[in-house]
C-alpha cells in the first residue's frame, strides 16, 4: 500500500529581499516536507544565508509568503515562528554549565522543571554529551561546543530546525565527525531541518533534498545524487563536484550508426565522446555545438577492450593514497582524470593515457544558453 505523501512543513513562495537596490533573492520557491533534511548551497552572496535568516524571522522580506505547517509566519516575529536556530558561533553562555545552558531556553518560556530535566536528558543522551553536563564551556573542545548548542535547538521541540554554516569554524578532522553527528540526530529525531552551507561535502552527505542557489535564485533542486548526476546548467555541474568537471567544446556527430561529442564536426579530432542518445534524443543535431561535461571521478584509464575517447598528455600526477589524479592536456584543453592507487604509482608526466568513460556519464550543455541538452 503506497504511503501518501509527507506533509510541507515550510513553504517560501516567491520571496524576494533587496538591500537598497542589490537585489538578493529573486522570487525564491522552496518546500521542505515533514521529516526530511533541506539543505541550502551556493557560493557566497547567491542568498541562501539571507533565505535562512527570512524563514526564522530575522529578516522581513520585500515579497511573497512563508508558511510553517498551516501558518502563514511572513510578518510574525521570530519567537512566534516556532523554531530553533544552530549558529556558527555556538552562542553559549559562558558561566552557565552545560546542562544549564541546555536548559536555559525552556527555563525562560517557564517550562515546568520535570519537562525540562526530561528534555535536557533525552538530548544530552541523544549527542552523547552525559559526561560533559557539569562542564563549562571554555573546558570544551570546539566539536564539543557545537554539540551543545545542537543540543540547546532540540531541547526546543519545534517545528523547525535551522543551521547556519555550523561547521564553518570547525578544523577537518571536526568538521567530519559532527557532521556525522547531525545527521545521526536527525536520523534519530525526525525533525524538520534546514540547513545552510557553502560546502559541497556537507551538502551532499547531510540533506534529502539539495536547493542549489545562483545570483539569488534557485538554480536546481532535488536528491542529491540527482543533482549531481543530472545537473540542468553549466553552473551547477561547475559548482558541485571536487575536482571540478572537465569541461570541452565539441561537436554533435552521427558516425558509425552512433551519435558522439567530438573536438571537430569532420574529424574525431583529439576527443571523441560516445553519447547517451536515450537522454539527449531531444537535442541531437548533425553539426551542434555543444560545451561536453566529464567529470573526473568517472574517468578511467582504457585497458583491453574499453572504448577509448581521447589520450591524455599528463603534466602532473597527485598521488593520494587510495587513488591519485592525473592532470594534462587533452585536446589542447586542460583536463583531469582519476586513476586507482597502482596506476597514482606508475603514471609519470609526460606520457600519454588513453582514457575511457561510460556514454551516461556524458553531459551535454548548450555553448549559449548553458543549460543542459
Amino acid at each position: 500500500m503506497a504511503h501518501p505523501p509527507a506533509k510541507d512543513r515550510c513553504v517560501a513562495r516567491g520571496v524576494t529581499k533587496a538591500y537598497g537596490n542589490n537585489p538578493i533573492l529573486r522570487g525564491i520557491d522552496l518546500q521542505i516536507p515533514e521529516g526530511s533534511f533541506a539543505v541550502l548551497v551556493g557560493p557566497s552572496g547567491c542568498g541562501k544565508s539571507t533565505l535562512l535568516r527570512a524563514v526564522a524571522g530575522l529578516e522581513t522580506v520585500d515579497g511573497g509568503t512563508i508558511t510553517l505547517g498551516d501558518r502563514d509566519v511572513t510578518a510574525l516575529p521570530p519567537r512566534d515562528r516556532d523554531v530553533a536556530m544552530v549558529f556558527q558561533s555556538y552562542a553559549l553562555y559562558p558561566h552557565l554549565t552545560v546542562r544549564d545552558n541546555l536548559a536555559f531556553g525552556l527555563e525562560l518560556r517557564k517550562t515546568p522543571k520535570d519537562i525540562i530535566a526530561a528534555r535536557v536528558a533525552e538530548a544530552s543522551a541523544m549527542l552523547g554529551l552525559d559526561p560533559l553536563l557539569e562542564r563549562l564551556p571554555k573546558q570544551l573542545s570546539g566539536g564539543q561546543r557545537q554539540r551543545v548548542a545542537m543540543g540547546r535547538a532540540v531541547v526546543r521541540r519545534a517545528q523547525l530546525y535551522l543551521f547556519d554554516e555550523p561547521l564553518f569554524n570547525l578544523d577537518a578532522a571536526l568538521r567530519a565527525e559532527v557532521r556525522v553527528d547531525i545527521r545521526k540526530l536527525h536520523e534519530r529525531s525526525g525533525a524538520t531541518t534546514l540547513y545552510v552551507t557553502h560546502d559541497q561535502v556537507e551538502a551532499m552527505t547531510l540533506a534529502d533534498t539539495l536547493w542549489v542557489l545562483h545570483g539569488g535564485k534557485v538554480a536546481q533542486s532535488g536528491p542529491p545524487l540527482d543533482v549531481y548526476e543530472r545537473p540542468n546548467s553549466l553552473f551547477v555541474a561547475g559548482f558541485l563536484g571536487s575536482p571540478k568537471i572537465n569541461l570541452l567544446s565539441g561537436t554533435l556527430a552521427f558516425q558509425g550508426n552512433r551519435w558522439s561529442a567530438n573536438e571537430r564536426a569532420s574529424e574525431p579530432g583529439n576527443y571523441q565522446f560516445r553519447v547517451d542518445e536515450d537522454r539527449f534524443a531531444a537535442g541531437l543535431q548533425e553539426g551542434r555545438a555543444v560545451t561536453i561535461g566529464v567529470r573526473p571521478q568517472d574517468v578511467a584509464v582504457a585497458h583491453g577492450d574499453d572504448p577509448v575517447f581521447g589520450q591524455l598528455t599528463v603534466d602532473l600526477v597527485e598521488a593520494l593514497g587510495s587513488e591519485g589524479l592525473a592532470h594534462g592536456d587533452l585536446g589542447g584543453s586542460p583536463f583531469v582524470a582519476r586513476l586507482d592507487a597502482e596506476e597514482a604509482r606508475t603514471v609519470k608526466p609526460k606520457s600519454r593515457v588513453p582514457l575511457t568513460v561510460k556514454a551516461h556519464r556524458v553531459h551535454l550543455f548548450d555553448p549559449s544558453t548553458e543549460k543542459a541538452l
